[in-house]
């Protein structure tokens, strides 16, 4: 049977209907909203392991080329790996949903949302979303929701729920925020330079229209949902549990508080260990192990929280809104364009700018429609950076990050027309402790500077959390890796003096007021500031020259009925310029030429190449010729190619000269003045000597 809900949003309807495709799924929903839809469907596994200490869950969102009428590029007509896009839209619904499925539940979970129809007109990314949710909350699988999200643009100073991919190009500020009934659980987005006022305005604006998608989904579900599957909590309770709690409190108090995130870690191993080989014989049964396990971690987390709280002191030493020492190094790498090192505590990123071309530019073939990036950041995450042993490689964290850092960094990046170069970023995390894809904001702020990008404005970020206990709560500014495992709230804002740029939240807890999200993008901008006052020390502004080893852009305009005649008969004129100077030349129908040279010199040289082809001579002027021939009265010079005038032996020296070749030679190149263009089109010249005159001589008149 056929289930369907309904609700209006602008001229549109967005309809959740079960009953009709993928029946044999836990959950299956199809949502459309206009032309755009997404079928999502939810599976449990059928055996269920007990002790789990984390959820199973995998989200696999994709698109199909067929949604937007296309058949995908290149040789390959397959839908292959996921793309950033999709992985990036996985994590999307992964992070509110995930807290919200009961680790008793033992059982791997798959959300497979699929967009099957795409307008090209509105993201199919929040309507996944809701679809996923809605597919749980039908099926047996329990779970503590549902969910909704709602993208919400800042266009002329108004808040518009949802916007067109068109309405999104002009929105000063584009967020993604999800949450349940209760409140919000995740925000994410960028932003010019908005205030922490407009944030908070949409971060309102966005709880009214999440109600009432998490009551239509309710309202499917008790139309249709399944009896929920049981749980499989654990039965068997950890032996001697407050004689070992007992022991363990006081020695654990001490060695959370060592200095130094690895002799800290040392330290709680330490005293872990002791306790093991005491407790060794009780140990050895596993379910015993992994309860022994998860007290250590209830110990750690509740020192640490109560000792912010009471004490205002975090495992490091500082108060809550001290930020940690922060150095900052340009130029650290003597080939690249620009590079920077920025260390803040344990945690360092060494970030490198590069600069290419046109032709370097990132394209994207997806179903919004092929689009190119001239600003790209890569982040990597080596597994040395935290000191442990792991495979290299791309995973949906180093998307995830560098997505973040980039959408950071787009806001004050040059346009293409202000700077026609591509830029990329890449940041290479090598010590972490606490948020190194702020650290990347920061350090691609100093690379992409020291590579002399002209930048509207410095960029910083900080990571804070958050510590509540009824009415008590604590903002962490800067946060560590052990404040955000063990926190509430993990919050990132990155952003310049002016406003922000960059924003990520994600919340454990329901309910986070109005007063603490306010306090606490407060205490952010003040760190921001702070961090940015080191950065600006550093360095503020960008490089006046760029690197000798960067390619050469030169840009140029002509008049549009000189560009036949640079192109040349069959592209003749310009293959030979490229092959002659090494570069390479395009040309636009709006007279708009734009060389790309490996170096200066050859952009230069061609640059003046083609000013000669499309330039008429000019009175006046003077001119770098080369001698082609050589009469009795005087030398032909080409000053402009196919151009060439006469140096008549008067004008080739002050004194008498008996033989023009006694001056000159063919092929030698002469700095020549064009002295007038007679009635016939005829160049006269006169020949420049050594200290920059004319050399007319009167006795050869």
């Amino acid at each position: 049977m056929i289930h369907r809900v309904t609700y209006r949003i602008g001229n549109d309807d967005l309809i959740l209907e079960t009953g009709r495709l993928a029946k044999q799924a836990n959950g299956s929903v199809f949502a459309q909203y206009a032309g755009t839809a997404v079928l999502a469907t939810a599976c449990a596994s059928s055996d269920s392991v007990e002790g789990l200490d984390y959820v199973p869950l995998t989200v696999d969102y994709n698109e199909k080329y067929y949604a937007a009428g296309k058949i995908p590029g290149g040789f390959i007509k397959r839908e292959g790996r996921p793309k950033d896009k999709e992985i990036l839209v996985s994590r999307l619904i992964d992070r509110p949903m995930r807290p919200l499925f009961e680790k008793s539940f033992g059982r791997d979970i798959q959300l497979i949302p699929t967009c099957v129809s795409s307008d090209m007109q509105n993201p199919p990314d929040i309507i996944a979303v809701i679809a996923s949710s809605a597919a749980v909350a039908i099926s047996d699988i329990p779970f503590n929701g549902p969910v909704a999200a709602a993208r919400i643009g800042y266009i002329n100073g108004e808040y518009i729920i949802n916007p067109t991919f068109e309405q999104i190009e002009t929105a000063d500020m584009e967020i993604v925020v999800a949450g349940t009934s209760e409140g919000i659980t995740m925000v994410e987005g960028g932003a010019h330079e908005v205030s922490e006022e407009v944030m908070l305005g949409a971060l309102e604006k966005a709880k009214e229209f999440i109600k009432a998608i998490c009551d239509l989904q309710r309202e499917l579900a008790q139309k249709c949902g399944k009896e929920k599957l049981p749980l499989s909590p654990l039965t068997v309770e950890l032996q001697n549990r407050d004689v070992i709690y007992a022991e363990a409190y006081p020695k654990m108090e001490e060695a959370l508080y060592v200095k130094g995130k690895h002799e800290r870690r040392a330290a709680c191993h330490a005293v872990k260990k002791q306790l093991e080989e005491t407790y060794a014989e009780q140990l050895e049964d596993e379910l015993q192990r992994k309860l022994f396990h998860a007290l250590f971690e209830d110990i750690e987390y509740t020192i640490l929280r109560k000792n912010i709280l009471e004490k205002g002191v975090r495992v490091d030493g500082r108060d809550p809104e001290k930020i940690r020492d922060i150095s900052c190094e340009i130029g650290v790498l003597q080939r690249p364009h620009g590079s920077a090192l920025f260390t803040r505590g344990e945690t360092q990123a060494l970030a490198v700018a590069t600069l290419g071309t046109i032709f370097d530019e990132q394209i994207y073939d997806d179903i919004e429609g092929d689009r190119r990036e001239h600003f790209i950041l890569h982040y990597n995450f080596p597994p040395f950076s935290v000191g442990e042993v792991g495979r290299m490689g791309t995973g949906r964290r180093e998307i995830g990050h560098g997505y973040l850092a980039r959408r950071s960094l787009e806001p004050v990046v040059p346009s293409r027309e202000a700077f026609p170069y591509t830029v990329r970023v890449v940041s290479e995390i090598l010590e972490s402790n606490g948020s190194s894809s702020m650290a990347s904001v920061c350090g691609g702020t100093l690379s992409l500077l020291h590579a002399g990008v002209p930048l509207k404005s410095p960029v910083a970020g900080i990571a804070m959390g958050l510590i509540t206990d009824g009415d008590k709560y604590a903002v962490l500014s800067d946060i560590l890796g052990e404040e955000d495992h063990l926190g509430d709230m993990d919050f990132k804002v990155a952003g310049t003096e002016n406003g922000i740029t960059g924003f990520q939240m994600d919340i454990k807890i329901a309910g986070v007021s109005t007063e603490i999200m306010k306090n606490a993008l407060d205490q952010a901008k003040r760190g921001r500031l702070h961090i940015l006052g080191i950065m600006n020390q550093t360095i503020s502004k960008p490089s006046e020259q760029i690197s000798q080893y960067a390619p050469r852009i030169e840009v140029m305009k002509i008049d549009t009925d000189k560009i036949g005649a640079l192109i040349g008969p069959g592209g003749k004129t310009v293959k030979a310029l490229s092959e002659q100077y090494q570069v390479t030349i395009n040309t636009e129908n709006d007279g708009t030429v734009t060389i790309y040279g490996k170096n200066s010199k050859a952009a230069l040289a061609a640059r003046d190449a083609i000013k000669g082809i499309v330039e008429d001579p000019e009175v006046g002027r003077i001119y770098d010729g080369v001698v082609r021939r050589i009469m009795d009265f005087g030398a032909f010079v080409e000053i402009l190619p196919g151009k060439e005038g006469l140096v008549h032996i008067s004008k080739l020296s002050r004194t008498r000269v008996a033989h023009v070749s006694d001056v000159v030679k063919e092929g030698q190149k002469i700095p020549v003045k064009l002295l007038e263009i007679d009635k016939m089109g005829r160049l006269n010249l006169s020949y420049i000597d050594a200290i920059g005159d004319d050399a007319p001589n009167p006795e050869n008149n």
